[in-house]
């Protein structure tokens, strides 16, 4: 499958941007190996909290009838609070949404939420395996084609609309210098400014359906086109991001991101009547993350946030979909009794 000539010319775009910060930043690894610029804490108890929230909206693009070209799906937040600790090698955390749903139940519906993941770092390598569900999802003034609706009650809630990701990802720094942990900042952080080049391989299985009734709306459905009666859509994609990382740190305040982008092989499917049909293409994906925050040895505080992007398509019908979430991520780090003894404390 063919990608738009606008989704070649991003992929073209970043892939000249990065290419001209490695020329531009030639001595990206060359820190000497007597100055370690960053501090990890393995010794030490590390306890934290975080507080936010996700989100999984998703839209479906196509010249539908009514000269609607786009149906947004919205799904209701919820605060999210979430309690860690971590020593060593030795790594835990619970989360658990708090609260009511933050919009109006009768606009938006209920949506509930569940994550699992756990991550580990192995040489110049991070690891993340991250499972998401959400459940409940509303589309977004469908009042102006549904007449059931109005202007005081403009969304067509859809409490079996659920959409799922299953992610598997490993980033290799090209600078060995360069730490996801730090880049974290709950076991270390950095001492000073760390910049590298690298590569995101990456596996994602997912998808969203409606139950056994199409995900568009009967007004919204091509008559001429089977695609858009579909039950559900779903993608299994892999391959190999390239991106710029940086990190630095100054008077205790650090920042951090990575920034990359790149096309992926994708095998896509939407069923029909219960016939699943299957095909092969190309879609663009980046890897967008960024912390920024203060920390020192015995406390610290970080502002996280993270995209992740899914797309389909299938022609002229686009699915697509951000998943994201905004945190602020607190914690101290506690001298273990090993670590106290070593240190001559009491």
């Amino acid at each position: 499958m063919k990608l738009i000539w606008k989704e070649k010319k991003v992929i073209l775009s970043v892939f000249f941007l990065l290419s001209f910060f490695i020329m531009l930043d030639s001595t990206v690894c060359s820190q000497s190996d007597t100055v370690i610029p960053y501090k990890f804490y393995s010794k030490k108890i590390v306890i934290y909290s975080d507080f936010g929230f996700n989100s999984a909206p998703f839209s479906m693009n196509y010249q539908f009838p009514n000269g609607v070209d786009k149906i947004k799906y919205r799904n209701n937040y919820k605060n999210l609070f979430g309690i860690g600790c971590s020593y060593k090698w030795f790594s835990l955390r619970l989360s658990f949404a708090i609260g009511q749903n933050a919009r109006p139940i009768d606009k938006y519906g209920k949506t509930n939420y569940g994550t699992l993941g756990f991550n580990f770092t192995h040489k110049n390598t991070y690891w993340d395996f991250e499972f998401r569900n959400v459940a409940g999802y509303s589309i977004k003034n469908a009042y102006k084609w549904n007449d059931s609706l109005s202007v005081g009650h403009p969304n067509d809630i859809r409490s079996k609309t659920n959409s799922f990701a299953f992610s598997v990802n490993a980033w290799y720094f090209k600078n060995p210098y360069f730490k996801m942990q730090a880049v974290l900042g709950k076991t270390g952080h950095f001492l000073g400014e760390v910049k590298t080049w690298y590569f995101k391989s990456t596996l994602n299985l997912y998808g969203v359906a409606n139950g056994y009734n199409s995900l568009i709306p009967n007004e919204m459905i091509d008559k001429n086109n089977s695609k858009t009666s579909s039950t559900g859509y779903g993608a299994l994609d892999f391959g190999v991001i390239p991106g710029y990382a940086y990190g630095n740190r100054k008077n205790n305040w650090q920042v951090s991101g990575l920034l990359g982008l790149g096309p992926v092989i994708q095998v896509k499917t939407y069923n029909v009547s219960g016939i699943a049909r299957t095909f092969l293409g190309l879609a663009p994906r980046y890897d967008v993350r960024f912390v920024a925050g203060y920390s020192k040895p015995s406390y610290f505080i970080f502002l996280v946030t993270d995209i992740d992007n899914k797309s389909i398509r299938f022609n002229n019908l686009v699915f697509r979909q951000s998943f994201y979430s905004l945190n602020i991520v607190g914690g101290i780090r506690l001298n273990s009794k090993k670590d106290r003894k070593e240190k001559g404390l009491k």
